[in-house]
């Protein structure tokens, strides 16, 4: 069931509906009931695969806080091991046994294991990291075991934020589903503006620019370096409003009946360094493998002889591959990560190069274009790593990027020689143009949000101008948007 689809929409007014005419001690089983029909839209069966790790890490929770010494890092490893099992087999089994069959093809021998004519069930990823967090901060002592089967089910599988997170903390959720939200006419109406506003990123934006994307990056062999600039450019923005676009239906989802989820996007191509860009990028994410893995493996080498300056860059670098890894089970992943590993440990060792290179050249009396440059390169950066993300395979993104650099002197010599470089987009010029249009508009509403809050400037309006603005998002949604019932790109993770 896709947020921007009709069947949602009848979904969440009946479950909204039903939530606040309930009394409160009901409510926690309307809403796993819905959660399980929400999952089960997709494929049905695989609410067995989540009923299992639910199982597990429930029991597991209890064990943990009932026992002591060894016992306890036990059971936590069982549940650990339980949870990245089924990711394992689910997600990465045939990708490891495809590769384990190429490295044995080199000794003229195949792999004995077969292949496995399986669905990855949708937003596996990401209730196995919610799952994991819960016994992790069992164990560490920071939240209470869960008591109660339904609650402790329904912080894995609650819908909003189901398949595609934010990834939530216990300490942050479990507890609100034993507080009694009474309908709240300020976070209804903010939790609907946060959908509204999703809805236009998703259906507007990021729907609209995945035909171009699409379109060019099926056969990058029959497209020219301007061609694959732009779809690089427009997967970028379209990545960023298809992801916070959902981050914001499913925060606003859940404000609506009271509920507070995590912030999940912070205006990431602000950023004026890639380690600040995943501080606003997917938060819930980088903060876990934060706290999860980077502190953990810090803490553990550190324990142990070496150089920790050198540590500290492998950590990080281990962090990014793992991270890229968690994406999908392709190389092109992998690579996604190792170079995102690769500019924060770069970043960290050429800080005082670049400081003095600054200096020297001046730019450091200047700060506003300094500040300008860095977002450009984040930017610049970011993209680069993205086509890797987008692409098929490892060969097809470094025939894109070749293409693109190979391309550019000849692209450069038409623009000085006012040459034509038009070639078929998939689109047409108008919709190319509106399509520009709209990443600079969501990048001019970016700064703005970055210098006034504009929900408060709203809000200290009169009745009738705040509600004209919310009723002309609705309708250019209605008619701007692109119907398609595109998946949202992380439903895939």
């Amino acid at each position: 069931m896709l947020f921007n689809s009709l069947q949602f929409l009848f979904f969440f007014i009946v479950v909204t509906s039903l939530y606040f005419a309930l009394p409160h001690k009901y409510r926690w089983i309307l809403l796993l009931a819905a959660s399980c029909y929400f999952y089960m839209a997709f494929v049905p069966i695989y609410i067995l695969i989540l009923g299992f790790t639910i199982v597990i890490d429930y029991f597991a929770g209890r064990f943990i806080e009932a026992a002591e010494g060894r016992r306890r890092k036990l059971f936590l490893v069982c549940s650990i091991l339980a949870n990245i099992g089924v990711l394992c087999m689910f997600k990465y089994y045939n990708f490891l046994n495809g590769n384990f069959n190429h490295l044995l093809h080199g000794f003229g021998t195949n792999s004995p294991l077969p292949y496995l004519k399986i669905l990855l069930p949708i937003g596996l990823s990401f209730h196995t990291f919610q799952a994991m967090s819960y016994t992790i901060e069992v164990y560490r002592g920071n939240q209470k075991a869960e008591r109660h089967f339904g609650i402790y089910s329904l912080y894995v599988m609650f819908y909003p934020q189901l398949v595609a997170g934010p990834i939530e903390r216990p300490q942050n959720l479990l507890h609100q589903f034993r507080e009694k939200f009474n309908f709240d006419y300020e976070k209804v109406t903010g939790g609907l503006r946060l959908i509204v506003w999703g809805l236009f990123k998703k259906v507007v934006i990021a729907d609209r620019l995945a035909i171009l994307v699409d379109y060019v990056y099926k056969d990058p062999q029959s497209h020219n370096s301007r061609s694959l600039i732009i779809a690089a450019i427009f997967f970028t923005f379209q990545i960023f409003c298809d992801f916070s676009g959902y981050s914001d239906i499913a925060i606003g989802t859940a404000r609506v009946m009271g509920f507070t989820l995590m912030k999940n996007f912070d205006r990431p191509f602000s950023s004026l360094s890639i380690a600040e860009y995943w501080n606003r990028w997917h938060i819930s994410l980088s903060t876990w493998f934060r706290d999860y893995l980077f502190y953990p493996l810090t803490i553990s080498l550190n324990k142990k002889r070496g150089n920790r300056t050198l540590k500290l860059y492998l950590n990080l670098f281990i962090v990014f591959l793992v991270s890229g890894l968690w994406h999908g089970a392709n190389w092109t992943f992998v690579v996604f990560g190792a170079l995102h590993g690769f500019y924060i440990v770069f970043a960290i060792i050429s800080k005082n190069f670049r400081e003095r290179i600054e200096t020297i050249i001046g730019l450091a009396k200047f700060p506003s274009l300094s500040k300008f440059i860095d977002r450009v390169l984040v930017f610049v950066l970011v993209t680069f790593a993205l086509i890797f993300f987008r692409s098929d395979s490892v060969r097809s993104a470094v025939y894109v990027i070749t293409r693109i650099i190979k391309g550019i002197p000849d692209m450069l010599s038409k623009l000085l020689h006012h040459q034509s470089l038009s070639d078929n987009l998939g689109i047409s010029k108008e919709n190319l143009l509106f399509s520009v249009f709209l990443i600079l508009f969501i990048e001019g509403f970016s700064i703005l949000q970055g210098k006034i809050n504009i929900v408060e400037y709203l809000k200290s309006k009169p009745f009738y101008l705040r509600w004209t603005v919310y009723v002309g998002c609705v309708f250019v949604i209605l008619f701007l948007g692109v119907f398609e019932k595109r998946q949202f790109i992380y439903f895939q993770f």
